[in-house]
């Protein structure tokens, strides 16, 4: 079995834990390991490194091969596939199955998101082993054995069984429902139907054929020369509504066991431990701690100490540069604080205070209108770009490790405790030629301190 992971959303409903450069699926805050670091260890389950393929983005890239290094795996260049543009889950499987048809021909492929947390254990792996038969005959998706009514998921109505002797393999799909209400949602879940999980594994000849039939544009843009116009032409849709819910060869598979899409903050607060009160902490650091007095039944997810008081109920969000307090329940209407602060062009929507780039990353540690202070982190054996800025100067001190520094046509190398001053307008890079991470302390000066004001002439990564 080949796999095809998604790996290129937003995240948007876990502002700002999940920022747009860098997204739920990369973000370590349930354990050491992020959730694609989770699915990708999932996939070796049934597929070798050579088999395993994942749609990104550009700007997503480096954390994919970042965490992949981490997990000592790796991929083939080109079958990590760069989309121009984000059209939702159709163009990005079909592109995806579309790549894998040609590298291996005709192949069974499993489809996995990579920001779903999922128990892996025997029960899984005969669920899939029974996806892999119906696979030449069925587009199959995995339905989750509803734990309660729940109106934040798809609900899937199983029909005829499907049967290998006396074994049922699956179910055909009888319809697909969209997310109820409460009252539907009870009903449903009385019915025996099941959560729709969003994951899936067909052939790649009948999932190909399928699309053709049913979502013909998509299709048709994918026959075009070149994935940018490939991406221009096709339409933006989710291979639910545009494949799923109009095939006749739809079959369930039902995954009987913990999966939860950490779709929102309400999600996060079910998969986490509760503590007497009901309470799930998640902290950063030595000195961070939680102390509730009266307090039951919230979220809270701190980087530094927080108390509460007489409070229930609530979402507590707390990062370095911004603060989300809600109501549980309310926890699907995060997005529009994402959209809102996109409108304003506010960068908090994108960026963290920490970013991570292919070469280690920067914290921004202060800043007003006419400086920026920032501690850059480099990975031995890394070096920024070649770059110039029209509107500011820098000044690096090294605090650790042993920095080589181009500044116009001179090279120096600087140890901890010594500087140097970048006038704006000359070219310059910054590299660490040692075994251990290099820090640097850079103040930036000037009118303009944008991260676009960046001339790059030169990038081992190949960043324009």
């Amino acid at each position: 079995m080949k796999t095809l992971i998604l790996a290129g959303g937003k995240g948007t409903r876990l502002w700002p834990l999940s920022r747009e450069l860098m997204p739920k699926q990369f973000v370590r805050f349930l354990d050491g390991e992020s959730l694609f670091q989770k699915t990708v260890e999932r996939a070796l389950k049934f597929s070798r490194p050579a088999e395993i393929f994942v749609v990104t983005n550009e700007e997503y890239k480096f954390r994919v091969l970042d965490d992949l290094e981490e997990l000592g795996v790796e991929l083939p260049a080109e079958n990590i596939l760069l989309e121009p543009v984000g059209k939702n889950t159709l163009p990005a499987i079909y592109w995806g199955v579309k790549r894998i048809e040609e590298t291996f021909g005709d192949s069974v492929v499993a489809v996995l998101p990579s920001d779903h947390l999922i128990e892996v254990n025997e029960a899984y792996e005969t669920a899939f082993a029974r996806a892999e038969k119906l696979a030449r005959d069925y587009l199959v998706t995995f339905g989750i054995k509803p734990t309660r009514p729940h109106t934040g998921y798809g609900y899937i109505r199983p029909g005829e069984a499907i049967k290998e002797g006396d074994t049922v393999l699956g179910y055909r799909v009888a319809e697909f429902k969209e997310k109820p209400d409460l009252e539907t949602a009870k009903k449903y879940v009385e019915s025996g139907y099941y959560w729709n999980s969003g994951m899936f594994a067909f052939s790649t000849e009948v999932f190909l054929e399928e699309a053709k039939r049913h979502a013909p544009g998509v299709a048709k843009a994918f026959g075009e020369e070149g994935i940018e116009r490939a991406y221009e032409l096709v339409p933006e849709i989710s291979v639910d509504y545009g494949v799923m819910e109009k095939t006749d060869k739809a079959a369930v598979v039902p995954l009987n066991v913990y999966w939860n899409d950490l779709g929102s903050f309400d999600a996060i607060y079910e998969a986490l431990e509760k503590d007497e009160d009901g309470n799930a902490v998640v902290m950063k650091g030595k000195r961070t701690y939680h102390i509730g007095v009266n307090s039951k039944n919230n979220l809270i997810m701190a980087e530094r100490l927080t108390a509460t008081v007489g409070v229930e109920d609530l979402i507590i969000i707390d990062t370095d540069d911004a603060l989300l307090i809600a109501h549980r329940g309310e926890g699907q209407k995060v997005k529009e604080v994402y959209r809102r602060l996109k409108e304003r062009n506010d960068e908090r929507a994108i960026v963290h205070k920490t970013a991570y780039r292919p070469w280690g990353s920067y914290t921004v540690l202060e800043e007003n209108d006419r400086y920026k202070i920032k501690r850059l982190t480099v990975l031995p054996g890394k070096k920024l770009s070649l770059q110039m800025h029209h509107h500011r100067s820098e000044h690096w001190v090294v605090v650790k490790g042993t920095a080589k520094v181009r500044i116009g046509d001179r090279e120096i190398l600087l140890r901890p405790g010594e500087s140097t001053f970048i006038p704006a307008g000359t070219v310059h890079r910054l590299e660490n030629p040692g075994k251990i991470v290099l820090e640097v302390i850079e103040t930036q000066i000037g009118e303009y301190l944008g991260e676009d004001d960046i001339v790059r002439f030169e990038d081992d990564f190949g960043r324009e």
